[in-house]
């Protein structure tokens, strides 16, 4: 017995040091399989071979795939399939096999009716493209989930089995207004606001004569290209958020019955702007153990916009899981040389793992049959396929260090419901977080996406941009934040309306004036207001003075601000005369600063600078501009030159280049739109 204990003990101890030293961390990279498109054994062959020989380690098929698996009701035919998934098993890859409970088949179509896509005009939509169901539809559910618990149960221990992936961009697709929607509708109000009264009071219904008498009076409040009030616009999108976000946990649950140890996956992008729905509750679940998404950056090597818009995909879908993250799709198509390796690296430095190429093939028919994959319309591997070979090799050196932990102490409050108020103004929230997130971007510092009313606010810096909707936890736990030490930096269009998408009748921004020490008046246009400029401004034109130093920007509004406590930090300086636009508090331990114009970097970069230092934030490692660096440990630093000219690194010391296989002593140079990976071996004093 107790050599028996030892020896485990001694296993334990292994397998310790094993995790701790990270030899068993893997950098996935693949491809998109479309196996359906054609069965023939000696073609899937052929390109498993292709994918060995790249050192591909990682597919992802199924996907958009349902009556390739079951033709017919109930006829399920997994028989070539089973081929498949044991070719990629003898050949050592790993399969992210997605449930493709979208598109619903045509035969679920013609059965039932009703989860066809009825348009807001009441047109009854033939499903002529993918994403046209009624997901919310008990029908299309109910066979929806009977697919997923077979294929579960068929592959759930199957060996070549990585994943499985829970539905396909879910926030894609139309708006469906069928009666039956409407019938779906009706219970969500009813089961929400219980008696006709509360609805009334927070429809304010007594406006233009909409009092609902009841329930069955209601309807969408959308009339073919007609919008109804913002109190019935705000509840029918969580209505429909609310019924893909229960499906998608539906899904995830049959994963967890019928497959308990496989990862659960899916490509993301909630934030469409055909059907954005709020993904934080999945992603503060606990239950989607690999967030992922597509990262298209587009074609361009030499220019960062797209990379940086990706990156805030991964951010955005990522939220505060410590998971590591997937690119599940990854750009191939006919981007620039060398692009597609820049865009793997910069992943890395978000937590990224997997680079999982759309598409393997180009496709040789469908609405996507002109998009270049890995290898041709006739088999033959192209440079992008030599592009991802270098990229598998590259981080097959490095991939024990990854994938890497975000460790961010600024964190950036995303609010679904603000985003879709936002819609009302000039520019949208989502938009807003965009800007504040790219300011970090360009400091190669870490910031988190925060859903406030989930976080633990366990944050130095936390940015309020343009959350419009605020409600009486949400408000509290910012306060709270605050008192307790906090800084909080909230910009224009915040703390507008509440829960109900009424403006607040009290003073704003609402629920927090006493904290931000400050009354939001009324808002003025700045081109009508530069009929008056001092400086003879024209347009959106504004000027505004921060300690001393003159900004210029641009902005449709800016908030009249009455102080009432703060301190004016910044004023307008281009119109009539001064106006105060940015202010900061004290409240309790901690400080609040008001910017009375929506984020703007020119604005917000100086006083980050000057937060950044007050607050003993950690800056991201010290490089020159056009360099994206990480700290990826104590020992090792991941740079990207993300600019056309060769950049210096200064360094004091011996370091050693893991991925080029040589020493430096001090200082060296990165070449225009390369990686390097060094470990330190030795820092001067």
């Amino acid at each position: 017995m107790k050599l028996r204990l030892t020896y485990i003990f001694i296993t334990i101890g292994i397998l310790l040091i094993y995790n701790v030293n990270g030899s068993s961390q893997v950098l996935y990279i693949g491809a998109n399989y479309h196996p359906h498109d054609d069965k023939n054994p000696e073609k899937i062959k052929k390109d498993i071979q292709l994918m060995k020989a790249a050192g591909l380690n990682v597919v992802r098929m199924g996907h958009l795939a349902w009556d390739s698996y079951e033709p017919a009701d109930g006829e399920f035919d997994f028989g070539w399939f089973n081929m498949v998934m044991d070719m990629m098993s003898q050949a050592g890859i790993k399969v992210i096999l997605d449930i493709a409970i979208r598109p619903a088949p045509i035969w679920l179509h013609q059965k039932y009716p009703s989860i066809n896509i009825t348009d807001a005009n009441g047109n009854v939509l033939y499903p002529n493209h993918r994403y046209m169901e009624d997901v919310g539809d008990p029908m299309y559910q109910k066979y929806a989930l009977r697919y997923a618990d077979t294929i579960t149960s068929r592959y759930g221990k199957h060996p070549a089995l990585l994943a499985f992936g829970i539905d396909n961009e879910s926030g894609d697709g139309q708006i469906s207004f069928s009666e039956t929607a409407r019938e779906r509708y009706i219970g969500w109000l009813k089961t929400k606001y219980s008696t006709l009264d509360k609805l009334n009071k927070a429809w304010a219904t007594q406006r233009w004569s909409r009092r609902i008498n009841q329930f069955e009076e209601i309807g969408f409040p959308i009339s073919g290209s007609i919008n109804g009030a913002p109190e019935r616009m705000l509840d029918f999108r969580r209505f429909v958020s609310d019924e893909i976000v229960e499906f998608l946990f539906k899904v995830i649950d049959v994963v967890n019955t019928n497959a308990p140890n496989a990862l659960v996956n899916t490509n993301a992008w909630y934030y469409s702007p055909m059907k954005f729905f709020d993904y934080s509750p999945i992603a503060y679940s606990g239950k989607m153990t690999r967030e992922g998404s597509g990262f298209y950056p587009g074609l361009s090597l030499t220019t960062n916009l797209g990379v940086m818009d990706a990156l805030f995909g991964i951010s955005r879908v990522q939220f505060e899981s410590i998971n590591p993250y997937w690119n599940t799709e990854f750009t191939t198509m006919t981007a620039v040389p060398n692009s597609i390796r820049k865009s793997a690296y910069a992943t890395l430095m978000y937590g990224n793992e997997m680079v999982c190429g759309w598409t393997w093939q180009s496709m040789h028919s469908g609405e996507e049959q002109y998009l270049e994959g890995m290898i041709d319309w006739d088999g033959i591997p192209n440079r992008k396929y030599c592009e991802y070979k270098k990229i598998a090799t590259e981080f097959k050196k490095i991939e024990k260090y990854f994938p890497y932990k975000v460790q961010a102490e600024v964190g950036l409050a995303f609010s679904f419901p603000s985003q879709i108020v936002s819609y009302s103004f000039p520019e949208r929230h989502e938009d807003q977080v965009g800007t504040c997130f790219n300011q970090f971007f360009s400091r190669n510092m870490d910031v988190r996406m925060i859903d406030i009313g989930r976080s633990d606010l366990k944050y130095k810096l936390l940015i309020l941009p343009g959350v419009t909707v605020m409600d009486p936890i949400t408000a509290k736990k910012i306060r709270d934040f605050i008192n307790n030490g906090g800084t909080a930096v909230m910009t224009s269009y915040s703390a507008v309306v509440d829960t109900t998408n009424k403006v607040f009748a009290s003073t704003r921004p609402g629920l927090l004036d006493d904290v931000f020490g400050i009354r939001i008046g009324s808002y003025e246009e700045i081109e009508a207001m530069n009929e008056i400029s001092r400086v003879s401004y024209k347009g959106k034109q504004v000027r505004v003075s921060y300690k001393g130093k003159n900004i210029e920007s641009e902005s449709p509004r800016y908030d009249v601000i009455e102080t009432r406590g703060a301190e004016v930090l910044g004023n307008i300086t281009s119109l009539d005369k001064d106006y105060p636009i940015m202010t900061s508090n004290k409240y309790g331990n901690g400080r609040a600063i008001y910017i009375g114009l929506p984020a703007r970097g020119e604005i917000l970069n100086p006083l980050l600078d000057d937060l950044i230092i007050e607050l003993s934030i950690k800056k991201g490692p010290n490089v020159p501009e056009g360099v994206m660096a990480r700290q990826i440990d104590k020992n090792h630093i991941l740079y990207l030159n993300v600019s056309g000219t060769p950049k210096d690194i200064q360094m004091k010391g011996n370091s050693h280049s893991i991925l080029h296989e040589k020493d430096y002593t001090d200082n060296f140079v990165i070449a225009p739109f390369e990686p390097e990976f060094i470990e330190i071996k030795y820092k001067h004093p």
